[in-house]
């Protein structure tokens, strides 16, 4: 059901899968997406880049450091699909990874995962620089969230990044403008280590500079990446999810209480009052943590609160963490995007990334990535925690189809330049920087040598059979 018109009640309308509309076909309509607008990214640069001979180069060996599928966790779908899509870009490279494990025997790693990291095992950081350094890998991509490794405030990650010989380019996925003593502490090592910083906004570009006086030449801005899907229309969607004819809101990924998935909840009397056939899908898992330490106790309030609101037949949970391909197919079926977090210190959003460059049209609450990226008539942002400001835009876009194409177009268009592939030649932009001889000096000054620290009587971690330390079979190791 597009926004705009009217449902015929008890009719489920029936629509081809193959109309999906794809960027250059012959159709005059709104609602075709219109030319990209560009933002600021860049790496380290303020200019257009010429330097086409960069362009053409690649790094032969690179490592990628942090969780991977498949453990359930952003950070993991994160390194895994930047791991690829490097790979695939730059197939001349070799591309592989060392997986942080939280929970040991727990996953069954890919191939392209080299090496297992203990989260608590501190001894392990250091086994795993040993294990890079004795491949000759050329640079490591280390993928920075301060929950993923071990130690106050993620400090076990320092020991890797102390000996490690390769240049360190470092995503960092949280930038704290606030930072306690030891994430201060932590933070500032992180960037005097890495030869280049990656931050997905302007926003965690400026933190870095203002909070933590981190160089802006080191710094390069590369947006989130995001799979390269066609410019659907909802209906294409939702017969395979059986929500044909229905108005589809929809949240996706892990479950915790920082979601806000109760504003929009609180938010769907009001919508249904004028929009009866609106169904509401919260789309994943409970986060693993939280299920750790809390269980199921915020669903279960989420199930109480739909109940108590009287909305039972307009929210659908699907407690699951779904593959790719799926996903994509639910962000198609939608007609509004809702991203209702609580916090404003988060400068980026994987979610927010895949739903706003699939052209969908997004309500958010203004935490720093969705105030940037939403800006300009991309998106709406509405008050943290204010369920009628949510009722209010939904039932504006959901009456009005020319304001909800325009913002899709406007979404799609910008979100061309986010897509994999895209992202991916960026970062190799980031490992040649810093594999120049004049970066190389200067990371080498402030990283200092730590090749020759071994510790003695030190076991190799977990891997051991697949790796022999010989020269001949480095190759296949690696």
């Amino acid at each position: 059901m597009r926004p705009g018109e009217k449902s015929p009640r008890g009719h489920a309308l029936q629509v081809s899968t193959t109309a999906a509309l794809i960027p250059g076909e012959d159709k005059a309509d709104d609602s075709q997406p219109e030319q990209r607008t560009h933002l600021k990214w860049d790496t380290g640069r303020t200019t257009e880049r010429t330097d086409l001979m960069e362009e053409t180069r690649t790094v032969r060996k690179i490592a990628f450091v942090g969780d991977h599928i498949p453990r359930k966790c952003g950070i993991a779908t994160f390194t895994s699909d930047l791991l690829g899509a490097i790979a695939s870009t730059h197939p001349s490279s070799e591309c592989r990874a060392v997986s942080v494990t939280d929970l040991q025997g727990e996953y069954e790693y890919p191939d392209v995962v080299r090496f297992e990291i203990d989260e608590q095992d501190e001894r392990s950081y250091a086994e795993a620089a040993h294990f890079l350094n004795d491949s000759e890998v050329e640079v490591v991509c280390v993928q920075h969230e301060f929950g993923i490794y071990g130690g106050a405030a993620g400090a076990h990650l320092l020991n890797l990044m102390a000996l490690l010989e390769a240049p360190i380019v470092t995503t960092l996925h949280t930038v704290l403008r606030q930072p306690n003593t030891d994430q201060r502490r932590v933070m500032m090592e992180i960037i005097d280590r890495s030869a280049r910083l990656v931050v997905m906004s302007e926003r965690g570009q400026g933190i870095l500079q203002e909070t933590y006086n981190a160089p802006r030449a080191k710094i390069d801005l590369i947006p989130h990446g995001i799979p390269d899907v066609p410019f659907v229309e909802p209906d294409c969607c939702k017969g395979q999810f059986g929500l044909s004819g229905r108005r589809v809101l929809l949240t996706f990924g892990l479950l915790s209480p920082n979601k806000g998935i109760e504003t929009v909840i609180k938010a769907l009397p009001e919508i249904a009052a004028e929009f009866p056939d609106v169904v509401y899908v919260v789309l994943g898992a409970t986060h693993p943590n939280e299920l750790r330490t809390r269980g199921d106790a915020y669903r279960h309030q989420l199930e109480a609160l739909v109940k108590q609101s009287g909305v039972e037949s307009n929210v659908l949970f699907s407690n699951r963490f779904v593959p790719l391909q799926e996903l994509t197919e639910y962000i198609g079926a939608a007609d509004l995007y809702i991203t209702p977090y609580l916090e404003e210190a988060q400068i980026t959003s994987g979610t927010l990334a895949y739903a706003f460059g699939a052209g969908k049209a997004v309500i958010s609450t203004p935490y720093w990535h969705a105030a940037e990226l939403l800006k300009d008539q991309r998106g709406v942002l509405v008050p943290f925690g204010d369920p009628m400001a949510i009722a209010r835009e939904a039932k504006d876009l959901l009456r009005n189809g020319s304001r909800w194409n325009a913002m899709r177009r406007r979404a799609y268009g910008l979100g061309r330049e986010m897509i994999w592939s895209s992202t991916a030649r960026r970062y190799m932009q980031s490992f040649l920087l810093a594999q120049r001889p004049a970066m190389k000096a200067m990371y080498a000054v402030a990283h200092g040598s730590g090749a020759d620290v071994r510790e003695q009587g030190m076991p190799r971690f977990n891997r051991e059979p697949l790796w022999q330390e010989t020269d001949a079979a480095r190759a296949d190791r690696w």
